[in-house]
């Protein structure tokens, strides 16, 4: 029995996806994982280790093959939209023979443009994706924005730990789960959001119209929804995620009737499928298989797996895609501009140094030109911004307004705020503990007029502001001033408390004034003011020591 399926081989010609057979299976042994290649089938037995209810069972008369295209965290990343949309395609033409699904986990929109979200919302129709889960950036924008531009979506968009207000735009476009047929075999899909995106998202109005549950009870309503869906017969069942590594893990072992979990939120990158670290087992012993697919749309994956009658997951295979490898073809490009329009070329960047490894604990270049940026066109004294905001880089060569929007795709509204020395300090001091957060978020903040210097367990050890004249002024970090106060320029997710940087504040007193204008634009300004070609340099203004 050969299945003919396919997976990514560690060198594959560009813009190609290989068939290879499935090569993981999920042994009768549950501590024994075989990875040889086969084209048998083993029956997973159940140990029975709690008792399952007698749902209805339907009536299989051969193994079912099922292969998934998915996605997630893209991050309104458009360049790689437009080559994620090549990949789908190309899987549309493969494995005939097998049912197949394309779903999204969330975080596909990203900050509250609507221009860019209408891009998401459109290139998940155009990659043929039928669901999407609700992630914290889903609610960047404003319940009425985010309603409208669903009006386009040909996806369902699913969380079945929420409860949205009746009174709000969002009333009736959030399902619990969704059924789909594909071959003839029915697979329930169940979505979750994040529990903490009271930290993440920057638009408040959204938390107060959609609430989103606890873990403890997140686990509860997705076992009831399981359980709905069994009731109907079904016995496939899939969750799009956007909980995070940790609580997926969670969610897999203290239910039963998962058999795939595909993941978001933290940012991971599952390749393959290993025992114990993403093919756990139910509270009833049966497989489940997690996946993740990183950030920023740099990834896509393909999972492959075959189920007996009983609907339990006996062989398995998880492919990853680099989406670098696939050209951006000019029918995606032309539809994305579209509805943006063309880019606008607003200089040359002379050099620039290789992108950090981990963004949000590093010094960042790319991210250095955008504060200054924002000092420089706003005029204050210092400018600040979380890491969590820089998703790409410059590169040699001209620069576009297209290239800006990824190096920083968000575009929240600028503000002048007028913040103490001890508001720095401690707001310095959050960022510094993402070192010894999972993920390392939220980031450290990203400065223009100070330098600071921080250990590896986010210790501040050093912070000087620089004034207009180069002169440096040391701040006493141990008993910095309440009454010395800077101006700042910043984001309306930094000033509001977005990330914990700040005290969480829906009306800070400290803010000077209000921009309705994002920092791209302030970007945009200063390149296009620039005399001749940008030379992007590392200038140690933030410094990371061992500690």
């Amino acid at each position: 029995m050969n299945y003919g399926f396919y997976t990514t081989p560690q060198v594959i010609p560009q813009n190609s996806i290989q068939k290879t057979p499935l090569n993981t299976i999920i042994p009768n042994n549950k501590n024994s994982v075989q990875t040889n290649q086969t084209k048998d089938i083993f029956t997973y037995s159940s140990p029975n280790q709690t008792k399952v209810p007698d749902y209805p069972k339907p009536t299989v008369s051969k193994p079912i093959d099922v292969s998934i295209f998915y996605i997630a965290d893209i991050h309104g990343k458009m360049t790689n939209m437009e080559r994620i949309c090549a990949i789908a395609k190309q899987f549309d033409s493969l494995n005939q023979d097998s049912a197949k699904l394309k779903l999204a986990s969330g975080d596909i929109l990203l900050g509250s443009n609507p221009m860019t979200n209408k891009v998401a919302t459109h290139f998940l129709n155009w990659a043929g994706v039928t669901v999407n889960a609700l992630g914290n950036h889903e609610l960047d924008a404003t319940p009425a924005a985010f309603a409208q531009t669903l009006k386009d979506a040909k996806f369902a968009l699913l969380a079945a730990n929420v409860t949205v207000n009746p009174n709000s735009p969002m009333a009736g476009k959030i399902q619990k789960s969704k059924i789909e047929e594909h071959n003839g075999e029915k697979f329930g899909i169940i979505g979750t959001a994040p529990s903490d995106a009271l930290e993440r998202v920057g638009t408040r109005e959204s938390l107060d119209d959609i609430k989103i549950d606890d873990i403890d009870t997140t686990i509860k309503k997705v076992q009831e929804e399981v359980n709905n869906l069994r009731s109907q017969g079904i016995n496939k069942i899939i969750v799009v995620s956007h909980i995070g590594k940790d609580m997926d893990k969670r969610l897999a072992q203290e239910t039963d009737g998962i058999d795939i979990i595909l993941g978001a939120h933290t940012h991971d990158l599952y390749k393959g499928v290993k025992d114990k670290d993403n093919l756990l087992y139910s509270k009833s012993g049966h497989p489940v298989v997690l996946t993740q697919i990183g950030k920023d749309g740099e990834f896509a994956g393909i999972l492959n797996a075959a189920f007996d009658k009983e609907g339990h997951i006996t062989k398995v295979k998880n492919n990853v895609v680099r989406t670098g490898t696939f050209t951006r073809t000019l029918p995606f490009k032309t539809a994305v501009e579209s509805i943006i329009g063309k880019p606008e070329v607003l200089g040359v960047i002379k050099s620039a140094p290789p992108s950090p490894k981990d963004r949000l604990i590093a010094n960042n270049p790319h991210g250095n030109i955008i504060v200054d940026a924002m000092r420089n066109e706003l005029g204050t004294d210092i400018a600040i911004l979380n890491a969590g905001n820089l998703r790409g880089f410059f590169a040699q060569g001209e620069v576009d307004s297209r290239r800006i929007n990824d190096v920083t795709p968000f575009e929240d509204k600028m503000m002048i705020c007028s913040l103490s020395e001890k508001q720095i300090v401690d707001a310095i001091k959050v960022g510094g503990k993402s070192f010894l957060h999972p993920g390392h978020k939220p980031g450290i903040l990203l400065v223009s007029g100070l330098e600071y210097k921080m250990n590896d367990k986010g210790d501040l050890l050093d912070l000087a502001y620089i004034d207009k004249q180069g002169n440096k002024i040391k701040i006493d970090i141990n008993n910095p001033s309440t009454t010395h106060k800077f101006t700042v320029a910043c984001d309306d997710f930094f000033a509001y408390g977005g990330d914990n940087y700040l005290p969480v504040n829906s009306n800070p007193d400290f803010v000077l004034k209000k921009f309705d204008v994002d920092k791209n634009v302030y970007t945009a300004n200063y390149i296009k003011k620039h005399n001749g070609p940008i030379e992007i340099k590392e200038d140690n203004r933030i410094q990371i020591v061992k500690a």
